[in-house]
């Protein structure tokens, strides 16, 4: 049950991060903002459990999945940017 509720959190979490961190890098859909959004919630569970903010079997929640979403939006942006510079 723990996956799922990543999943969704993560899904609604990309919704939020996408409307926080508009950009042109970004990717646009409606899919790939809910599989960052999903990514985003993996890692902020990932690094909170590795800090110890969360317990073995605890996901982290819909504060820390949008900060993870905006933070793989960033990266993202920022890999997108370096790519279409250097193909110029």
């Amino acid at each position: 049950m723990g996956i799922l509720w990543t999943i969704i959190i993560g899904f609604l979490a990309g919704v939020v991060a996408k409307f926080i961190m508009p950009g042109d890098n970004e990717p646009s859909g409606f899919i790939m903002t809910t599989i960052l959004g999903i990514v985003g919630a993996f890692v902020a569970t990932f690094l909170g459990q590795a800090l110890g903010w969360y317990g073995p079997n605890q996901g982290a929640g819909f504060i820390g999945a949008v900060v993870g979403a905006i933070v793989v939006l960033f990266i993202y942006g920022f890999i997108a940017s370096r790519s279409r510079s250097s193909s110029v």
